[in-house]
C-alpha cells in the first residue's frame, strides 16, 4: 500500500488548505533562522530553537529536534542553506512518523471485534467536543454503521441541544434526559439502547470539565463503571478534543487530563485558520498517545483521520 492509497485527494486538499496558515509561519521562521548559513552553529541552533518555540512545537520536543539535528549534522556535510532545510524538515518529519506507527487508517479498524464499539468524549467547553462527536458520527454513518449518542452532559442546556443538532445533521439517534440527570445514568441509557438495537457505535459526550474539578473527573470514573456493567470493555476509546488554536494551552490540558484520567485518543480541532498547528508536533512527542482525528474545518465532513505522512507532506513540503 502507497503512503497516500488510502487518503483520497480531496482530503489531501482539505488538509493542505486547513493547515496553510500554520505552514506558511512555520516554514518562514525556520528559513529565517537558517538563511545565508551553510553550516550548523550556534547562531542557527538559537534561531531554530526561537522558531519552533514560536510555533508552539514547546521546549521539551524543542530541544529534542535541537538535540536530533546536531547529531545529524556532526555525521554529514552540508554546504547549502537548501540542504540545512531539507536536514531540518527531514528531522521533523521523521520525530512525526516515529511516533505514529500505530495511526488507523480506516474508521473500520476500529470496529473490529468491537460491538457496539463505545467512544468516551472528553475535553472542555469551546474545544469543539460536541462538534467533533457530530462529525465522527457522520462519518460512522457514511459507513452504513448505526450510531446512537448518548448526551451526558446534563449541566447545560445549551450543550444537549447542539448535540441534538449534530445528531439531527448527521441522521443518527440520541438519548437525553433532563437537565441536572446523572450523566452516568444518560450513559447507561445510551449503552443499553445501542445494545437492544444492535448499534455498530455509542458515543458518550460528556460535561466540559477543567483539571481543577476533582467531582467532574472523579464522574468520569462513575460514568466507566456504569457502562462496564452492560459492556465489560467499555469504554473502548477515551477520546480526548483539544483546541489547536490555542497552541501551548492545548498541550496544558493534555497533561492534566491524561493525568486524572486513561485518556487513550486525541482529536486536535480548528487547525484551519490558526497559525499554531505545530502544536501537533509537541503533542504527538510528548504523550504517546494517537492523534486520531484532526479538524480542518467547520463544515460536517472536515474532520480527518490523522495521517502523520499526509500532514508531513502538508505542513512541511
Amino acid at each position: 500500500m502507497g503512503i497516500f492509497d488510502f487518503f483520497s485527494k480531496k482530503q489531501q486538499t482539505d488538509l493542505d488548505e486547513g493547515l496553510q496558515k500554520s505552514k506558511e509561519g512555520f516554514l518562514s521562521k525556520i528559513t529565517k533562522a537558517i538563511a545565508g548559513k551553510s553550516k550548523i552553529d550556534v547562531d542557527v541552533l538559537d534561531g531554530l530553537e526561537e522558531a519552533l518555540v514560536s510555533s508552539d512545537v514547546g521546549l521539551d520536543t524543542t530541544i529534542k529536534i535541537i538535540d536530533r539535528i546536531e547529531q545529524r549534522a556532526a555525521r554529514d556535510k552540508y554546504t547549502t542553506s537548501s540542504e540545512l532545510n531539507e536536514l531540518i524538515r527531514d528531522e521533523i518529519s521523521t520525530l512525526i512518523i516515529e511516533n505514529s506507527k500505530n495511526d488507523i487508517q480506516s474508521l473500520e479498524e476500529l470496529l473490529v471485534n468491537r460491538k457496539p464499539y463505545i467512544v468516551m468524549v472528553v475535553g472542555v467547553n469551546g474545544a469543539g467536543k460536541t462538534t467533533t462527536i457530530g462529525k465522527l458520527a457522520n462519518q460512522f454513518k457514511l459507513l452504513n454503521k448505526k450510531v446512537i449518542l448518548g448526551a451526558a452532559d446534563t449541566f447545560r442546556a445549551a450543550a444537549v441541544d447542539q448535540l441534538e443538532v449534530w445528531a439531527q445533521r448527521a441522521n443518527v439517534e440520541m438519548i437525553r434526559s433532563q437537565m441536572g440527570a446523572d450523566p452516568a445514568s444518560v450513559a447507561f441509557q445510551a449503552v443499553e439502547k445501542g445494545v437492544a438495537d444492535n448499534a455498530d457505535v455509542i458515543i458518550i459526550d460528556t460535561a466540559g470539565r477543567l483539571h481543577n474539578r476533582v467531582d467532574l473527573m472523579n464522574e468520569l470514573q462513575k460514568i466507566k463503571r456504569v457502562i462496564q456493567k452492560i459492556v465489560p470493555d467499555a469504554p473502548h476509546d477515551v477520546l480526548l478534543v483539544l483546541d489547536g488554536s490555542t497552541g501551548q494551552n492545548a498541550i496544558e490540558q493534555a497533561k492534566h487530563f491524561t493525568a486524572a484520567t486513561q485518556v487513550t485518543s486525541l482529536a486536535i480541532t480548528k487547525l484551519d485558520g490558526t497559525a499554531k498547528g505545530g502544536v501537533i508536533i509537541g503533542i504527538i512527542d510528548q504523550f504517546k498517545i494517537p492523534v486520531r482525528y484532526i479538524g480542518v474545518g467547520e463544515a460536517i465532513d472536515k474532520l480527518q483521520i490523522f495521517n502523520a505522512k499526509a500532514f508531513v507532506s502538508s505542513m512541511l513540503k
